[in-house]
């Protein structure tokens, strides 16, 4: 089994930053890629951005220029530095990993438990 932590999420007002971090551990075989998704409430879960094992990146318009992520390849670990947050990027932030562990020849889709982040007006 895979699992996924996530951290970094809180209260913060319009124009602020959070960094969010996620570390995958247990018996991991290989990671693949890796990314965030947001869900609001009364709104469907939506990817915010996604980066390969090559580290190629991936954003959401709405978040592009505002968000960076990244990935540590060697610490299984994937990052989002959101910058000049809005107050419409309130949501639940879920980390996932397409990953294979070393009970299975399949790559799955691994999510963590998510982490609130909420950007007041």
């Amino acid at each position: 089994q895979v699992q996924l932590v996530e951290s970094g999420g809180g209260l913060v007002q319009a124009g602020g930053s959070l960094r969010l971090s996620c570390t995958a551990s247990g018996s991991i075989f290989s990671i693949n890629a890796m990314g965030w998704y947001r869900q609001a409430p009364g709104k469907q879960r939506e990817l915010v951005a996604s980066i390969t094992s090559g580290r190629s990146a991936n954003y959401a318009d709405s978040v592009k220029g505002r968000f960076t992520i990244s990935r540590d390849n060697a610490k299984n670990t994937v990052n989002l530095q959101m910058n000049s947050l809005k107050p419409e990027d309130t949501a639940v932030y879920y980390c996932n990993a397409d990953a294979r562990s070393t009970t299975s020849s399949y790559f799955y889709r691994y999510w963590g438990q998510g982490t609130q982040v909420t950007v007041s007006s």
